[in-house]
């Protein structure tokens, strides 16, 4: 069976000092070593997949971000990235 490819559902925004970006990103069903992340400075890419699956896309952040000290989490099907934003 073929696996169904989509965009995941995917939300970032600055905090309220406009020092880091939080991003969101919704992966239903995927396990936690199914997921591939790209942070670059001004974008990310995702790649991950379930069973039945595979959520791909790429994302320009709007702002600068250090990559090398953004601090990801992944619970309850949803991927957190924080990266601090250059100034």
């Amino acid at each position: 069976m073929e696996k169904l490819t989509q965009s995941p559902y995917v939300y970032a925004y600055p905090d309220n000092n406009s020092e880091k970006l939080n991003i969101e990103i919704k992966l239903p069903g995927v396990k936690k070593e199914n997921i591939n992340l790209k942070l670059e400075e001004d974008r990310f890419s995702v790649n991950a997949r379930n069973k039945n699956k595979e959520y791909v896309g790429t994302y320009s952040t709007s702002y600068l971000i250090d990559p090398d000290r953004a601090v990801t989490k992944y619970s309850n099907n949803k991927l957190y990235v924080i990266a601090p934003m250059w100034m």
